[in-house]
């Protein structure tokens, strides 16, 4: 497990309210993007509190979808919502999970923060029959994830050694997960961007998000020293209200997710 990985051990709630709200609506694009049809059995990857387990749940039933996070929280929480689901502890590099034992294996938002994408993808092809599909996406921090380029952005201009997930996370550029695909030994490997927004009440609504610790940025952002943290929050929020033109009422952010797909042979 990665070092940002360990900064998401936090409640199902806690997370819901940061990142869950765009992995909630990134779960239905995502699955259609990796052809989830009934009839299929599949595995979420890092299911954290499973929200994509839900998705596949209502795709194809509660015994065709097994799930696995390293996480002790979010597996038991991932269990207590999706009834009937086999949820398990383990990691990207050792899958809990049977050789050629399903259709389809998913990974929303959770190969940045493997720490052996290449034993990952081993995994990927031992777990999944021949002509299975893999799928992968992974938030644009470039470019296409307002939340984050917002705050890293705020975060730079007033601390130029902030770590900005556009520098330090992998496979969020594109290009990067077609050629962790293809260098695998998938096939039919293709890369496509998926498209979300989530709205918020107000900026409290937001901020409260990153001061809860969770993620690298809410990890950067609660080991700041008290001066840097409000001249962070002031940095923000002047930024937020260029974007959305005011921040005491309801606003939404856009959010880029960059998406690949591949079968192993066979």
């Amino acid at each position: 497990m990665a070092d940002g990985a360990k900064t998401f051990q936090t409640t199902g709630a806690a997370y819901d309210g940061f990142m869950g709200r765009y992995s909630r609506v990134l779960a239905a694009p995502f699955a259609d993007a990796a052809g989830v049809t009934a009839g299929q059995t599949a595995i979420d990857v890092g299911c954290g509190p499973g929200a994509l387990t839900a998705e596949l749940v209502d795709r194809l039933g509660a015994a065709a979808v097994r799930a696995f996070d390293p996480s002790p929280a979010f597996v038991a929480e991932c269990a207590a919502r999706n009834p009937g689901v086999d949820v398990r502890s383990g990691t990207a590099e050792r899958m809990p999970c049977d050789d050629a034992s399903a259709d389809v294996a998913l990974a929303q938002l959770v190969m940045h923060f493997v720490g052996e994408p290449e034993a990952a993808m081993a995994e990927f092809r031992r777990v999944l029959r021949p002509g299975g599909t893999v799928a992968a996406c992974v938030w644009d921090f470039a470019q296409g994830m307002e939340m984050l380029r917002l705050f890293w952005d705020a975060a730079l201009a007033v601390d130029p050694d902030a770590p900005d997930e556009a520098r330090t996370l992998r496979f969020g550029r594109e290009g990067e997960l077609t050629d962790l695909f293809t260098t695998a030994g998938l096939v039919d490997v293709a890369e496509t961007t998926l498209e979300v927004s989530s709205e918020y009440r107000d900026l409290e609504e937001l901020w409260s998000g990153f001061e809860a610790g969770i993620g690298p940025a809410g990890a950067y952002l609660v080991r700041l020293p008290d001066t840097l943290r409000s001249a962070m929050r002031e940095e923000f929020a002047d930024r937020l209200r260029a974007r959305v033109g005011g921040t005491d009422g309801p606003f939404a952010l856009e959010g880029t997710a960059r998406c690949a797909t591949g079968c192993t042979p066979g």
